[in-house]
């Protein structure tokens, strides 16, 4: 997409102009794999350094670029808000924050539970229960690595789904005729280790956050889950009754 051209007449001025049409541009995706430099923006649109760098300055305090010194400027990822007050899906809250959702699916097999496995989900040792391993994905970057843990007699049908986009209790409700009704979670910061934040291509003094869940259908359990979260993308809200008291 080309630059507009500016209207050197209008009242408006040239660098607030540059961020209507910069902030159009962003939007549409035209600038995914890369940010134009400030030698680049005073060439597309014939004015000086300093204009051009008023106008990225704006686009940095609106949260849309990110400035680096040495490195130039580059298209902030925006960051995933999700309310705590009640049982949501990362799946869901990626599509309504305007952006693509799928999985790139590592595992989906049977296997026989682990001590750590049967205890959780209330099933003999060596009992059959389905492996489901995920990398999730927000656009084109990953965000979170799911890995789940189900009776295979209740979701034996999963290993066979198409599990490369959507929650996995709508899936579970398609494939299996299973609906959760409940459960719990723990939640708490991480550093990650090494191969974990290369398979999240998260940036070096990032932290994540690390998800153990338990859901349930009625009082049996359904799904054992640990999951581990990109810190940068993902933000956790905690939402009060009014009138409600400490």
């Amino acid at each position: 997409m080309v630059a507009s051209t500016l209207d050197r007449s209008s009242p408006l001025p040239l660098w607030a102009q540059i961020v209507d049409d910069l902030r159009r541009r962003l939007l549409t995706g035209e600038f995914a794999q890369h940010f134009p430099t400030d030698e680049e923006l005073t060439r597309d649109y014939d004015v000086s350094r300093q204009t051009v760098r008023e106008a990225v300055r704006h686009l940095t305090q609106e949260g849309l670029v990110v400035r680096q010194r040495g490195r130039g400027s580059s298209v902030a990822q925006p960051i995933l808000e999700q309310p705590l007050h009640s049982l949501y899906s990362l799946a869901s809250t990626v599509r309504a924050g305007g952006i693509e959702e799928r999985s790139e699916v590592l595992a989906a097999e049977r296997l026989s539970a682990t001590a750590e496995v049967a205890a959780q989900l209330g099933v003999d040792t060596d009992d059959e229960v389905v492996f489901i391993e995920r990398l999730r994905f927000a656009g084109a970057e990953p965000i979170a690595w799911d890995r789940s843990w189900l009776p295979a007699d209740q979701a034996g049908a999963l290993v066979d789904a198409d599990l490369s986009s959507g929650g996995l209790y709508d899936l579970l409700a398609t494939h299996c005729s299973v609906r959760m009704t409940g459960g719990w979670e723990r939640i708490r910061p991480v550093i990650p280790e090494a191969s974990e934040r290369k398979l999240l291509r998260l940036p070096s003094k990032v932290a994540a956050f690390s998800i153990e869940r338990l859901a349930l259908v009625g009082e049996a359990p359904i799904e054992w889950r640990r999951s581990l979260i990109r810190g940068d993308r993902y933000s956790l809200i905690a939402q009060w009754p009014a009138g409600g008291q400490a």
